[in-house]
């Protein structure tokens, strides 16, 4: 009765970890992406020039030119310098010559840099 026993018991503990052994699935996801076209975009750089009529820094410049005068909004990205690239401090006087540059269409142009001329 004994040895029945210890076979049985042994028996049980050599199924017992099969029992209780976890099983892993493995779930591959494929996924396809298309890519949009994709849209150049091509900008240029235009200029205008003529005298400074009006001046408020940070703001606007009206330049008068052979077209008559134009108007500009001049953002924080806007520089002003002279023909040989020196930065102006002082504010820009009527009178003035200058070439604005700027992109963008006529209703939202966009300042480049004012260019001083001598």
């Amino acid at each position: 009765m004994r040895v029945k026993k210890t076979i049985i018991g042994l028996l049980c503990a050599l199924v017992t970890p099969l029992a209780f052994a976890q099983t892993s699935t493995t779930t591959t996801e494929e996924t396809t992406t298309t890519n949009k076209p994709v849209t150049e975009t091509t900008t240029s750089t235009t200029y205008t020039a003529g005298t400074v009529t009006t001046y408020e820094p940070g703001k606007t410049v009206v330049v008068k030119s052979d077209e008559g005068p134009v108007s500009f909004a001049l953002g924080t990205a806007a520089h002003i310098v002279t023909t040989a690239g020196k930065v102006v401090t002082a504010p820009l006087r009527a009178g003035q010559k200058v070439r604005v540059y700027y992109t963008g269409p006529t209703e939202s142009r966009t300042v480049e840099r004012v260019i001083v001329e001598d």
